[in-house]
């Protein structure tokens, strides 16, 4: 996510670092620099003309000469404007009613339906009773789709055969209020802007249901696209926000950066992924500081806090102090990696690589990480409790049964060995043992982690560009 454009305003940042002073040449030619680089990223050509010159502004004041590190001060400057554009603050969706109503709109092909299906979870998750309506009437098999996707998150879809849109939205409203349940999701047909009959239509719907939330879904690849049409959405909706999808190819974040500025209406979500579980809030500081490759190591460990099972981890706190780590203790700990995110996402969150990131490197890890596993998927439980078992013969079952060589099950078992070795030297100081409460629990995320970090490290060094 926003890669080229990280990787361009790092080079920039390294340019202002190498100057004692900022003066109005160097600030010319690093301005000139973050032009080229959002006219790249297709950001609105009106919203880099603020930016820059409220970044100007600003890196030209007597505070800023004055300084004595006008580089880092620079960086604050772009940081904090960054953060503005993109819209200051978390804008959490607002569903209070009986039920609380939200709409999604969108035009075909931006995935919206499937973000129905992630928002019916992401409010699940939160202790709410989502009901899914099925409103799109148009598209084949939408219908269909939607119920789909209700049965994979067990979240009942409701529909109403030869019915209009606006009677389905009013028919499920009753049946939410009958059996109870406090938030109704609207999949309406995905049109076109210009389609003045079907944009009459989700009139209608609004001001029968007056929905809480008018959320426009929107993919954030098309660029200046995707910001044109949030505007004309909200010229005849009003929108409440937008959730943009496809957020983990989006290697420019154009349409992110323009669209709150050109609209006035704030990304509340955002999709990262194809899973049912890959929607997430949208955070401008935390997005910001992604974008200049200082990496978002709050959302990694509240990632981190979701998937790492509290019972597991003390299983593994035991094992680490008495340094009884084993193959599939690993393996374990790997397929933890997996559900945090992919290499990438994870990599990308870690401070000082932002757009450096090698994509080669990445793919290799990538494709080592199923190296690994199917090695390890392919040993004998007690093979994997106790590698010393794996003599010659068993490494050529192994490899065979992997699909791999016996050069990369040999690998695999040396590399083992030498975490190991780390392991035992690091239980003996003390570090996997004592505390209680809160911060014990802070010290098994924190140790886990480390571990990971470790494993990654050793078995996928990255390069950089």
């Amino acid at each position: 996510m926003f890669e080229s454009l990280s990787g361009r305003f790092q080079d920039v940042f390294h340019k202002i670092w190498g100057h004692g002073k900022i003066t109005e040449e160097n600030i010319s030619e690093a301005l000139r620099e973050v032009r080229r680089a959002m006219l790249e990223a297709d950001v609105n050509l009106q919203v880099i003309k603020g930016l820059v010159a409220r970044i100007k502004e600003k890196a030209l004041g007597q505070e800023v000469l004055k300084s004595l590190s006008p580089g880092q001060v620079f960086i604050k400057i772009v940081n904090d404007e960054l953060v503005a554009l993109l819209g200051g603050e978390h804008e959490p969706l607002k569903y209070n009613g009986s039920p609380g109503i939200i709409m999604l709109a969108g035009l075909q092909g931006t995935g919206k339906t499937t973000t129905c299906g992630k928002l019916a979870k992401y409010l699940h998750k939160q202790g709410r009773r989502p009901l899914l309506v099925a409103a799109d009437i148009y598209r084949p098999a939408a219908i269909q789709q939607l119920i789909v996707l209700g049965k994979q998150i067990n979240i009942p879809v409701f529909d109403l055969p030869d019915a209009k849109p606006v009677e389905i939205c009013k028919a499920a409203l009753q049946e939410a209020k009958t059996k109870g349940y406090d938030t109704l999701i609207l999949d309406t047909a995905g049109r076109l802007h210009i389609d003045e009959v079907l944009m009459e239509e989700l009139r209608e719907i609004r001001a029968e249901l007056n929905p809480h939330e008018i959320l426009l879904v929107v993919d954030a690849m098309v660029g200046q696209d995707a910001v044109n049409m949030a505007k004309a959405f909200n010229d005849v909706l009003e929108l409440t926000g937008i959730i943009m999808t496809k957020m983990d190819g989006d290697t420019r974040g154009g349409a992110a950066l323009s669209v709150k500025e050109v609209t006035g209406k704030p990304i509340k979500l955002i999709g990262m992924g194809e899973k049912l579980d890959a929607l997430e809030n949208f955070y401008p500081e935390r997005i910001a500081s992604r974008i200049l490759g200082m990496g978002d190591v709050v959302s990694l460990v509240e990632k981190a806090q979701e998937v790492v099972d509290e019972d597991e981890a003390k299983r593994l706190e035991e094992k680490l102090r008495k340094a009884n780590f084993t193959l599939e203790d690993f393996l374990q700990q790997m397929r933890q990696i997996k559900k945090i995110g992919s290499l990438e996402q994870i990599i990308g969150m870690i401070p000082g690589i932002g757009g450096k990131l090698d994509r080669d490197a990445i793919n290799a890890g990538e494709k080592q990480l199923k190296v690994i596993e199917a090695i390890i998927q392919s040993m004998t439980p007690d093979e994997r409790s106790n590698p010393d078992l794996i003599n010659a013969s068993r490494r050529r079952r192994i490899a065979k049964g992997s699909g791999n060589t016996v050069q990369e099950v040999a690998q695999l078992l040396k590399q083992f060995q030498e975490m190991q070795k780390m392991i035992k030297k690091l239980s003996g100081t003390g570090l996997f043992g004592g505390g209680g409460g809160k911060s014990k629990k802070n010290m098994l995320r924190k140790q886990q982690m480390n571990s990971m970090r470790s494993a990654m490290a050793k078995q996928f060094p990255m390069g950089r560009n």
